[in-house]
């Protein structure tokens, strides 16, 4: 009995012995896969690199692993990169597509996995998947509320550009004074159906852009009071990134109430155009505002590279004269 019971524990040591070594050895080897790929990507050897992140992605396929999930990642890009060497190839961008994919699945909120998809679809002209896709970004609450604002103002981009095709022709805008400043007075277009069209461009984009404007937090408010010099250069970064989400968001706001006080005076409706003329210089005021402190980080970002690369070269300088 003893002897039975000795063999068992045996047998179950022996076993996780095996297996942490084999995991062990996955790892290095994945992580050898992991920089010879990336070796060969530089070099744009976009064949070899593709089948080393393969690999490595196959000993992975779950993405548990920080190395899996980078796998995956590399390996997406690298097909995306043959695919733009020569764009007639469409299959690699549709295999980029569905590497992509695979990264999403393990992590929602890498963001760039999401906008290559995107730009993929918007390439292939895939207009409709392409909007189901931004679609489900922005309805996705298990991601970052930056993400699916950005999602939103995508959506309502597409609106805007609509509205504006219509309202921007030398048919629909005229030259003329309000207030003895010159300005443009904006008419109906000649196709009631332009109108018609306009009408449900502004309507949707105001709906979707308000959706973004109300996803954004105090944090983003705040983000001007923000002491730069006393910020890491992790959270320097992280926090222009979320400045830039919103940033875009409040532009899309002001340019989308422009679209909405050109149907109001088009309609004959001057009370409403003139208050959304007012409503859009406040937007833009907002939007130029955050525009001010992502440009501050962007110089407070520069300015440490600089000095770290500063740093570095008086460094390799002191180590030669010595």
């Amino acid at each position: 009995m003893r002897s039975s019971r000795f063999g068992i524990l045996l047998l179950v040591v022996l076993a996780v012995i095996t297996t942490t070594n084999c995991a062990y050895f996955n790892k290095i080897v994945t992580r050898k896969n992991l920089v010879d790929g990336a070796e060969a990507y530089k070099g744009r050897k976009f064949a070899e690199a593709e089948e080393l992140f393969r690999r490595a992605a196959a000993r992975d396929p779950e993405g548990t692993t920080l190395e899996g999930r980078t796998a995956q990642l590399f390996l997406a890009r690298t097909i995306h990169s043959r695919y733009i060497g020569n764009r007639k190839e469409t299959p690699l961008a549709e295999q980029a597509i569905e590497e992509y994919k695979k990264v999403l699945v393990v992590d929602p909120n890498e963001q760039s996995a999401y906008k290559a998809v995107a730009g993929l679809l918007e390439n292939l002209q895939k207009n409709d998947q392409w909007e189901a896709w931004v679609k489900e970004r922005s309805q996705n609450t298990q991601i970052n509320n930056e993400y699916r604002a950005e999602a939103l103002t995508s959506l309502a981009v597409k609106q805007y550009n609509c509205a504006n095709e219509i309202t921007d022709t030398d048919k629909t805008k005229k030259e003329g004074k309000r207030d003895g400043k010159d300005v443009f007075i904006y008419v109906k277009p000649e196709n009631a159906a332009d109108l018609e069209r306009l009408r449900a461009c502004v309507t949707q984009g105001t709906a979707l852009i308000d959706q973004a404007v109300a996803l954004e937090t105090d944090e983003v408010k705040n983000m001007k009071g923000l002491d730069l010099k006393a910020v890491s250069d992790a959270d320097l970064v992280k926090n222009h990134e979320l400045v830039k989400s919103f940033e875009s968001t409040r532009s899309y706001k002001a340019s989308l109430l422009i679209q909405a006080s050109r149907l109001a005076e088009m309609e004959g409706n001057e009370p409403d155009a003139a208050r959304l003329r007012t409503e859009a210089e406040t937007a833009r005021a907002q939007f130029q505002e955050l525009s001010g402190v992502s440009r501050n980080m962007q110089t407070e970002i520069d300015e440490r590279k600089a000095a770290a690369e500063a740093a570095e070269k008086e460094a390799a300088n002191s180590n030669s004269a010595s």
